[in-house]
């Protein structure tokens, strides 16, 4: 089979790919060749793999090319980030929804020419939800309320999942949404992301760094992991038509907590040493941003796949440690517990 993923380049494309490779197959066949589309290149593990394809720049670029190119499944993770959605109107604009619309009109083109329907799994959002007078956002969100984005990057992930849904129903693709929750921790630099202090307030201090944190220690949010993630998006694309149950998205699954019980557990992993080196500094916009985002979830469609959330946040700082272990730059993302 030949499988797509736009977004292959980028923290959790990357790791897909990685996963799908070792698995060797994919809903009962084998890969034969990845596609990774991004506006970076992949990492050079995954370049060496000679089922590995990779296509460097934006998708947008590319898509008039795929309607001549048939595809067996495509994961479109390729996505602006919400802070610059809320910075660069356009850039969201162009990035989400603009192509988003290309690569399913692509694909129409071709299953139009007589190709095969492809099975299409895209990366929607927690941020898809929010407060509105109207209706009130619920503690805990699940796969039934109603999305009430109060961004721009929550209202083009929407319109997204209503365009998956819609091209399902004509049937141009089998299509599938699935909202991830905030993943962390993610490696590196600090992205454009609202939420990157999320991963950042654990990244930073376990490398010997300060971090600072620009809401209330009372925050609370839906958190997984990278590992959590790629399962979740990997399960989705398996499950049958009956077994996704509709065309609506549903939430991957989450835990619910709140910044103090994630230094809680940073704490407890790594010592109250490296805990001290968070410092708190509100920051409005960003505060105001995360204070429009739901405070928990819930996904009770993805646990009927068999997924299901980390019992507790130290299990994810730890998976992370590991991850680090095994990377050639140890020394310097654990340098704050050597």
């Amino acid at each position: 089979m030949k499988l797509m993923i736009t977004g292959g380049g980028g923290f959790v494309g990357s790791r897909l790919a990685q996963a799908l490779l070792a698995r060797g197959t994919l809903a009962g066949e084998r890969i034969g060749r990845i596609v990774l589309t991004d506006i970076a290149p992949p990492p050079a593990s995954l370049l060496a793999d000679p089922r590995v394809e990779a296509r460097t720049g934006p998708l947008l670029e590319q898509t008039t090319a795929l309607r001549d190119e048939e595809f067996d499944g495509v994961f479109h993770l390729a996505s602006a980030v919400s802070g610059e959605c809320e910075l660069d109107f356009d850039l969201g604009l162009r990035s989400n929804l603009d192509s988003t619309r290309a690569l399913l009109d692509a694909i129409r083109a071709r299953v139009n020419a007589g190709g095969k329907v492809p099975r299409v799994v895209f990366s929607s959002s927690v941020a898809v939800f929010g407060p509105d007078p109207a209706h009130p956002m619920p503690k805990i969100v699940g796969d039934d309320t109603l999305p009430v984005p109060q961004t721009s990057y929550g209202i083009q992930k929407l319109i997204c999942e209503h365009l998956i849904a819609d091209y399902t129903r004509k049937g141009y693709i089998d299509g599938r949404a699935a909202r991830l929750m905030t993943v962390t921790v993610r490696p590196g630099r600090p992205n454009g992301a609202a939420s990157s202090f999320f991963s950042g307030i654990i990244r930073e201090p376990l490398a010997g760094m300060e971090s600072i944190c620009p809401v209330s220690p009372d925050v609370s949010h839906p958190m997984t992991s990278p590992a959590r993630t790629v399962d979740g998006l990997i399960a989705v694309y398996e499950a049958s038509r009956e077994a996704f149950c509709g065309r609506t998205a549903l939430n991957l699954p989450a835990l619910n907590v709140t910044v103090r019980e994630m230094l809680d557990a940073l704490e407890e992993v790594a010592g109250p040493a490296v805990r001290a080196r968070v410092r708190f500094e509100r920051d409005e916009r960003i505060a105001g941003i995360v204070a429009n985002w739901p405070s928990g979830a819930s996904a009770m469609r993805a646990a009927r796949l068999g997924l299901h959330p980390h019992e507790n946040f130290a299990d994810i700082v730890r998976q992370y440690i590991d991850d680090c272990k095994a990377a050639p730059n140890a020394d310097q993302t654990l340098k704050g517990i050597a």
